[in-house]
């Protein structure tokens, strides 16, 4: 498995992955492809993705800096195929968003969910990659449907004050 940036064509791909976890309505997959969007643009969003031998996208993740925060950054998406799922593609995937997080100084990574149920294997995977449970707002997104925010502290490290430059993969 490699990692590397993402690039406009893995967008179709992205979708596809994320239609096929069956988890996200239409509104979230084009908040999604908004954010893919926006990182291809140069925003603060740093987008990579997880292929194997062939090339085939197997997964990617989407996170980047809080707006008027020091060293608190945003874990916006992370999605594997469904066919590719039980092969740590999804932990490397993290590791990877956290190591570059500490390499800029952030300290803390904090995770917005669902409390439904086609959100639970997401749930379960970050407490299991050593995320805790912060804050539950109820009947946030509906009611019914809570919002969990999970959270991690990654490094104790400055922040990078020279810039936000994204990665060099």
């Amino acid at each position: 498995m490699v990692i590397r940036p993402c690039v406009l064509p893995d967008r179709s791909k992205i979708l596809h992955i994320l239609q096929a976890t069956k988890a996200f309505n239409n509104t979230e997959l084009g908040v999604a492809l908004e954010v893919f969007d926006d990182a291809l643009k140069g925003d603060d969003y740093t987008c990579v993705c997880a292929v194997d031998g062939s090339e085939t996208l197997t997964g990617y993740i989407c996170f980047g800096p809080i707006p008027m925060t020091d060293a608190s950054y945003d874990l916006y998406w992370i999605a594997v195929d469904p066919t590719c799922e039980k092969r740590g593609i999804g932990g490397e995937l993290l590791r990877y968003a956290e190591a570059a997080v500490a390499r800029h100084g952030g300290m803390h990574i904090y995770i917005e969910t669902s409390s439904t149920e086609p959100y639970g294997k997401a749930r379960y995977f970050y407490m299991k990659h050593g995320y805790a449970v912060a804050s539950i707002f109820e009947d946030f997104y509906r009611i019914g449907d809570n919002k969990i925010t999970f959270t991690k502290r990654i490094s104790t490290g400055s922040r990078d004050t020279v810039g936000r430059e994204k990665e060099g993969i």
